[in-house]
């Protein structure tokens, strides 16, 4: 039973190989939706909180009207970072964003000091902006809350989609993926079919039969997720490479579920893959097997 058991090795080897390639293939191909989804999210949380809140302030408010108002800004859960703006800084962007000066027109700087705030990403939806607007012209030193609607409500909107689509197309992969790793275990299982049935006739319980090959699925599924992983960690590097903004959204703990999910989901399919086929030439009959 001990030379089976090493002539069996020998001769499954080839298959092995081919079966961990295959698999490798396919968990790469999930691997790299897996950093487009990951990826496509933060592009949609960097364009949320980039989008700007202006609360004007009212004409000849006290220092101390301004300053409560700045910390009772800075105070609120949804406010990512702010920044107080003054009469003559609005005035130094108003001039850089190519607009004439109105010094021979007015005396008297006509725009209005401002403290502009960007908001963490859960915050960035139209209830919540309007009821942050609602808030804060209650206060005695606002004059004027903007912010773009319609920005906010198109970026949400396509947030949504981009996602529904994701997910579709993530679901409609992963059960390709599961059925061409099936396939490509069933086909390297099919070379050992004549091995499993004799060491049946032999003697060989089920349990020691199934064993070593549950155990080899293992192993070969481990190394096709790591093989996928590091092909997916060299594409990331080399993309980063060409587009440094890449880098600013990597997000080392997605990549590391998403690495772990990849070898997981390789040695779970690779060990029922496996298992359903040795149970499934030990119920079978000698001719069937030709």
């Amino acid at each position: 039973m001990t030379q089976i058991g090493k002539s069996s090795a020998k001769r499954s080897q080839p298959s092995y190989f081919m079966s961990i390639l295959g698999v490798s293939l396919v968990l790469f191909i999930l691997g790299l939706l897996g950093w487009i989804v990951i990826n496509a999210n933060k592009l949609g949380q960097y364009f949320k909180e980039n989008v700007e809140v202006r609360v004007y302030l009212k004409e000849n408010i006290s220092a101390k009207d301004s300053a409560d108002l700045s910390q009772y800004i800075a105070s609120k859960p949804y406010v990512r970072q702010y920044t107080y703006v003054t009469k003559e800084d609005a005035k130094k962007k108003f001039m850089a964003d190519g607009n004439d000066d109105w010094k021979n027109i007015l005396e008297a700087n006509p725009l209005p000091a401002s403290i502009d705030f960007t908001l963490i990403n859960e915050y960035v939806h139209s209830d919540s902006l309007a009821a942050i607007q609602v808030d804060l012209e209650q206060n005695i030193a606002v004059n004027d809350v903007q912010y773009p609607r319609s920005l906010v409500d198109n970026l949400n909107e396509n947030v949504k989609k981009i996602s529904l689509i994701l997910l579709i197309i993530a679901i409609v992969l992963c059960i390709v993926v599961i059925v061409l790793i099936d396939n490509t275990i069933r086909l390297a299982m099919f070379s050992n079919r004549f091995i499993i049935k004799t060491m049946q006739m032999v003697g060989a319980t089920r349990g020691f039969i199934a064993k070593p090959m549950d155990m080899r699925a293992i192993i070969n599924g481990a190394i096709s997720g790591l093989i996928a992983l590091a092909g997916i960690i060299t594409l990331i590097f080399f993309a980063e490479k060409q587009l440094p903004e890449l880098k600013a959204m990597r997000d080392m703990t997605w990549l590391l579920i998403l690495g772990g999910g990849i070898i997981l989901l390789g040695i779970l399919i690779s060990l029922l893959s496996t298992h359903r086929s040795v149970v499934k030439y030990l119920k079978m009959k000698l001719d069937d097997l030709y």
